[in-house]
């Protein structure tokens, strides 16, 4: 259990954007936040792995080990991403495959050190940070399929935790509950969330009092059209490069369900 604090940043899936994460670590260190946090998939979608590292380090963030650091870690076959459509695993494995040629040794150890989960408190509340879920690393909690029911159930399950903070779906939400407790997927960092939008999210979390704690979900802007050039560069699939300059998924759309993917273009 970490010590007490009153506002804590959390970052979801970095997926390799390191411009993003570089953009969104600056923003952070302004506010004057007393803890950095990331939810873990380093790594997948961007270019040159290996610049997110350091990043990560001069910031003091502190890491939990997601589906694709663990796989990326110990050079498993591919990413476990949990998608079933042979469509999303054709792009997941180029993805993969990409980040484990490109992922240092150094790396990889520092990726199979991270813990699966960490607990934390935020004056009275108690949190538990994981990547998918507190059950799986790789499930996918979805706003308009997880009910309330699942999640009290979920809660009501964990000793003593109000709050649970995921992300892997790529898209943020939250939702308060019975008896002040909160779930809050924070979104990612590495790509856009299928709204047309070109910029990403992180997640800021305020000592509530003896209420709610404050969520807020902030925007990062950051050189985007470097990043798609540097994706052509590194011969990444052009899906990948149109997603990021148009904040249209190209890929991954099966996982979606019916409401998520309305929103989007394709």
């Amino acid at each position: 259990m970490q010590s007490p604090s009153s506002q804590i940043a959390i970052l979801g899936g970095i997926y390799s954007n390191y411009l993003a994460l570089e953009a969104a670590l600056y923003d952070i260190r302004d506010r004057g936040v007393d803890a950095i946090y990331c939810l873990g998939d380093l790594g997948a979608f961007g270019p040159f792995p290996d610049r997110v590292f350091p990043l990560l380090e001069a910031f003091e963030v502190k890491c939990i080990q997601g589906n694709y650091d663990h796989s990326v870690g110990y050079a498993l076959d591919d990413c476990h991403c949990g998608y079933t459509d042979s469509r999303d695993n054709f792009f997941a494995q180029k993805s993969y495959d990409y980040t484990l040629a490109n992922t240092a040794d150094a790396s990889r150890s520092f990726l199979r050190s991270l813990p699966a989960k960490r607990q934390l408190e935020i004056g009275c509340h108690r949190l538990l940070l994981c990547h998918g879920s507190p059950k799986r690393v790789n499930e996918f909690l979805w706003e308009s399929t997880t009910t309330d029911h699942y999640l009290d159930v979920l809660l009501d399950g964990l000793d003593k935790i109000d709050c649970v903070f995921a992300t892997h779906t790529g898209i943020k939400w939250k939702r308060d509950l019975a008896r002040d407790k909160q779930f809050v997927n924070v979104g990612v960092l590495g790509r856009p969330e299928n709204d047309g939008q070109t910029c990403v999210w992180y997640t800021l979390v305020t000592d509530g009092g003896t209420g709610p704690m404050g969520i807020e979900f902030i925007p990062v802007h950051y050189d985007h059209h470097r990043l798609a050039t540097e994706m052509a560069t590194e011969r990444l699939p052009e899906e990948f490069q149109q997603t990021i300059l148009t904040g249209w998924w190209t890929t991954c759309l099966e996982s979606l369900p019916s409401k998520e993917r309305k929103k989007g273009r394709f």
